[in-house]
């Protein structure tokens, strides 16, 4: 078996268990439907127990495993965050709101000075 066919063959599985998992979750939504008779808890049941499934099913095929693999290297980029102090947050929220003040005012006089300059050229306006 060549490589190309061991990766189409992996590929092809890995759907496979990929469909089966869509169909437990699918089937135990159309239990929660099709036993209406039952009460809520024992509906619910079904369709946890679907979700459960379809959860394992996927865990065990190649995309569960990058998924893993993803989530690893999502942990150690999160280490390797550096917050920022309480000084540093509070002086960075300092400057946002004097930017924003700044900026408000700013619009608010060329409101006025455009309201003024289409008074003035129109004859209308309050």
């Amino acid at each position: 078996m060549t490589d190309e066919t061991k990766i189409d063959a992996i590929g092809t599985a890995d759907k496979v268990k990929l469909w089966v998992a869509v169909l437990a979750v699918v089937a135990g939504i159309a239990a929660y439907y099709l036993l209406g008779t039952q009460a809520a808890w024992m509906r619910w049941i079904y369709v946890a127990g679907g979700i459960a499934v379809g959860v394992l099913i996927v865990a065990f095929s190649r995309y569960g495993g990058e998924f893993r693999e993803f989530a690893v290297s999502a942990r150690v980029e999160l280490r390797k965050i550096v917050w920022p102090t309480r000084n540093e947050t509070t002086m960075t929220t300092v400057v946002v709101f004097a930017f924003v003040a700044i900026a408000g005012l700013f619009f608010w006089g060329l409101d006025v000075v455009l309201a003024w300059a289409t008074r003035a050229l129109t004859g209308q306006g309050g």
